[in-house]
């Protein structure tokens, strides 16, 4: 397993992460602790959550993936072994009322702080902007998204994470589905008030989906502000499970939430643009799954690549990618597929995304 500092910071996390929104509803306890042993066992040092896991968000179990991961730390005495990443979301109803500012901030991280059983969470993340803007995947400038700030205090928001800091209830700070825009107005607002400085955006990106390249990959080089790639499957899709209108039992997009979840990447489920990703890997001696994985773990500006799987076999075989290295002759040819049809998972109207 490789291993980098994350942005700035001191957080040296393994360039695969465990992804955790499916434990509470696809995944039982037993379940997500025999996925969390196997991650360690083989070097994953890097755990996402989220204070609203598992997806689909409902008012009944937000908090439960939470829950899981706390009661694992408590039974294995294993939260010294993981680097512990967690986000806030809100404004929803899911967060009891709670919406996504400064003054929200403590009682967030408090909740997650209890659920997670721990002390200290080891990497906060704002889920998603609170201003309207061109993120879960909105395509095209559209000017309606970009006329006012209304519930943005970003300011305020770093000034509430710093007396987390301060408090040692958090360590770093990242954020999640944000945009160019965004992350350099946070990392100009620490430099001149002397804030913490975002260390990380998650976002999603695969050979599906790969806007961050021309819109937030300078920022990430230039600025180290790393990206947890998130989706690097396109929910499951670049697996080609579901070419050929297959609809595997218990797949999240033969779920009755899947398609209202995440509808970029089910457009593109029985699509010539997947096929032709699978096909590509399998002439390489590769599953589309490794080609999938192994191509994000590429990136230059890759901090880590956030997997999810529902079975161990799923685990097993995205864990296999981190053994992969792509030739150049395989990299050209995803080169040549993505100009012939770049991002196909980006849409004019966007929805919002779980990741």
């Amino acid at each position: 397993m490789q291993y980098r500092k994350l942005g700035t910071s001191d957080l040296n996390v393994s360039r695969i992460c465990l992804g955790t929104m499916t434990w509470g509803v696809q995944n039982t306890y037993e379940d997500a602790a025999a996925q969390m042993d196997l991650a360690l066992e083989r070097g994953v040092n890097f755990f996402d959550t989220a204070e609203i896991y598992p997806v689909p968000p409902n008012n009944d179990y937000a908090g439960t993936t939470e829950d899981i991961i706390g009661q694992w730390f408590e039974a294995t005495g294993n939260r010294d072994k993981v680097i512990l990443a967690t986000k806030m979301a809100g404004p929803a109803p899911l967060c009891r009322g709670r919406g996504l500012t400064p003054a929200d901030v403590e009682e967030a991280v408090d909740g997650s702080l209890k659920r997670l059983k721990t002390d200290v969470i080891d990497l906060y993340q704002l889920h998603w902007p609170q201003r309207q803007s061109n993120f879960f995947a909105q395509r095209d400038f559209q000017p309606h998204l970009h006329t006012s700030m209304t519930g943005e205090d970003m300011e305020g928001m770093l000034e509430a994470l710093a007396k987390m800091i301060e408090k040692g209830k958090i360590r770093e700070i990242g954020v999640s589905n944000e945009t160019p825009w965004g992350m350099m107005k946070y990392l100009q607002l620490a430099e001149a008030k002397g804030l913490p400085r975002i260390q990380s955006s998650q976002n999603p990106y695969s050979l599906l989906q790969r806007n961050w390249d021309v819109s937030s990959s300078e920022v990430a080089m230039h600025e180290r502000v790393d990206l947890l790639a998130y989706s690097p499957l396109g929910g499951g899709i670049l697996s080609g499970k579901y070419l050929d209108g297959q609809q595997p039992e218990g797949a999240r997009f033969t779920l009755p939430w899947g398609e209202m979840i995440m509808t970029r990447h089910s457009q593109n489920r029985d699509s010539q643009y997947v096929r032709n990703y699978v096909e590509l890997a399998r002439d390489n001696g590769m599953t589309p799954t490794q080609l999938a994985i192994a191509f994000v773990n590429s990136r230059p500006f890759l901090g880590s690549n956030i997997i999810g799987a529902t079975t161990m076999p799923q685990l097993e075989e995205c864990l296999s990618a981190e053994d992969i290295t792509l030739s150049d002759e395989v990299l050209d040819a995803i080169e040549e597929l993505h100009n012939a049809n770049p991002s196909p998972s980006l849409t004019r109207g966007g929805m919002r995304d779980a990741g």
